[in-house]
């Protein structure tokens, strides 16, 4: 095991730094399951060893913070809010363990899995593409078709998180996360065909294995949002997200006990039950990421005071959280989640919206978006701009007026 050395750093920065690690592994462990690659599960072991750092560093920085009651009292807040990010990046190690200890996962969820809100893909750049030459930074690949690049493959070797400044050239294999209407968008830059198949299942009953998958899938998303929405209650310090994030964590425990009886009767029909331990796994891997997402918000519902470097964490963060009012005359007014394609147009994936004072979370594509209403996205920064450009007044827009009125 390394030893563990103090090394002088900001308690936000060491924070941010956490965020983004836990973030990015829970990514790559789907991703090591999706394409069954051993050299991504070994990828999101040694970031492990980095929050294992990073965590030391945030409990000493903790200790050294503190001179009075209050101050303990609002780094202790801190401090579970960095627990609870450790205990995300635990459940991500754990899944890349059982990968490299071969634990099968069934084809039905790798088939699954790109079904999820935020799909993860694989494609490969072609010579004299759009990309092909070019940063991230200059294509603008997020803000433009909503798919995060997580990872790059040159010839033998990975590129992790890459960053704006990351040239893109002719036969690398990236790796992308985003909204699923945004594939299409990835392959075209990429320079690459995207084959949908109209096939269906020719099974006419939906065996156990299917409804144990599709919850799965189900908690998978939940289990993300969870995680975004408790940024979010923290960030605007709002205890009605707070409830949700404990809603959806209750959810959670629910549908674990669903598919627990689910893989046993599918157990009875399936000669290798083997297959049948990776989904296990996976339900805990899920549910284990919402538990931690409930920790976070309990520093709200418990009234632990935040401070104000809270919001820098969040906002400095690769992947930051945002606040929109959509104005009157805004040309998202009057159309659904589906036709503004925020996904695409933006990067921002949409957590919630607040319309005449009521909290719809994880809205759906055909949500309907008015006027006064509150978005809550996470993304990067750009697609930040432009969903603050979208949501805001068209020119020469007027409103209607009675005539004669004054």
């Amino acid at each position: 095991m390394t030893e563990l050395e103090y090394q002088p750093m900001s308690f936000k920065d060491v924070l941010i730094e956490m965020k983004d690690i836990a973030e990015l592994m829970v990514d790559l462990a789907y991703s090591a399951i999706l394409f069954e690659n051993k050299e991504i599960a070994r990828e999101v072991l040694n970031l492990e060893e980095i929050m294992n750092k990073l965590v030391y560093q945030a409990r000493i920085q903790s200790i050294l913070s503190a001179r009075r009651v209050d101050e303990a009292e609002s780094m202790s807040g801190m401090l579970q809010v960095a627990e609870s990010t450790e205990k995300i990046s635990n459940s991500a190690s754990e899944i890349a363990t059982i990968i490299l200890k071969n634990v099968k996962f069934p084809a039905k969820l790798k088939q699954a899995l790109p079904e999820a809100e935020e799909v993860t893909v694989r494609v490969k750049v072609q010579e004299n593409s759009l990309i092909d030459g070019k940063t991230l930074g200059e294509q603008k690949l997020q803000s433009t078709t909503g798919m995060r690049i997580i990872a790059i493959r040159r010839g033998v070797s990975w590129t992790y998180d890459p960053d704006r400044d990351s040239r893109i050239i002719d036969g690398d294999i990236l790796l992308a996360k985003g909204m699923e209407s945004g594939v299409s968008l990835l392959y075209d830059i990429t320079g690459n065909v995207l084959n949908i198949s109209d096939e269906e299942s020719s099974e006419a009953v939906v065996s156990d294995l299917d409804r144990a998958v599709s919850l799965i899938i189900e908690m998978k998303d939940l289990s993300e949002l969870g995680v975004g929405l408790a940024y979010t209650s923290l960030l605007f310090d709002s205890r009605e997200v707070a409830d949700e994030v404990r809603s959806l964590d209750s959810r959670m425990d629910d549908m674990r006990y669903k598919l627990d009886l689910w893989i046993l009767e599918a157990a009875k029909r399936i000669s290798n039950v083997e297959y049948l331990r990776g989904l296990l796994y996976m339900s805990s891997f899920a549910e284990n990421i919402s538990n931690a997402a409930s920790s976070i918000v309990d520093v709200i519902l418990r009234d632990i005071e935040i401070p104000p470097v809270f919001k820098r964490i969040v906002r400095e963060s690769d992947e930051i959280i945002t606040k929109v009012n959509v104005e009157e005359g805004s040309s998202l007014v009057g159309k659904t989640l589906k036709d503004a394609s925020l996904g695409t147009v933006t990067g921002m994936v949409v957590l919630a919206i607040n319309s005449k004072g009521r909290w719809k979370y994880r809205p759906g594509k055909n949500d309907l978006i008015n006027a006064n209403d509150v978005i809550i996205a996470k993304g990067r920064r750009d697609g930040e701009c432009r969903l603050y450009d979208l949501s805001k007044t068209r020119k020469g827009y007027k409103k209607n007026t009675i005539i004669g009125s004054e």
